[in-house]
């Protein structure tokens, strides 16, 4: 837990710091802070509508009656990448743009599923 702590606190602001100097050094500061700003806005319009997508997934599951297992994990994805995406840096926005489209969610969605299940099994999620 420490180790996770440190590293989103410390280092990944560290590196993002790091990578926006770099691009404005390189790119200029007026073309870094029209990208950060781009995926800013791009990223905040991709959520929404990624999100209203899972969204009406998940209402057409729950009236069928079906498990709503993949779309409450997909939401959850399209809601931590809208989050990352709105936050300025290189590296969010990276993880931001893989959580938000389907084929990466279909390459996380296992480690999440085996996550959950770890939990469950040692009792720190509790489903009744």
């Amino acid at each position: 837990m420490r180790k996770t702590l440190v590293l989103t606190f410390i280092l990944l602001p560290t590196a993002e710091i790091a990578l926006l100097l770099y691009s404005g050094k390189t790119f200029g500061v007026l073309p870094t802070i029209f990208i950060i700003i781009a995926t800013g806005v791009g990223g905040a319009y991709l959520a929404k509508t990624q999100g209203l997508r899972a969204w009406t997934d998940l209402r057409n599951r729950m009236a069928s009656m079906e498990t709503p297992g993949n779309a409450v994990i997909d939401g959850v994805c399209i809601f931590l990448g809208g989050i990352l995406l709105i936050m300025p840096g290189f590296i969010t926005d990276l993880a931001g743009l893989l959580l938000l489209f389907k084929w990466p969610r279909n390459i996380i969605r296992p480690f999440i599923i085996k996550w959950i299940y770890e939990k469950m099994k040692k009792g720190q999620i509790v489903i009744r």
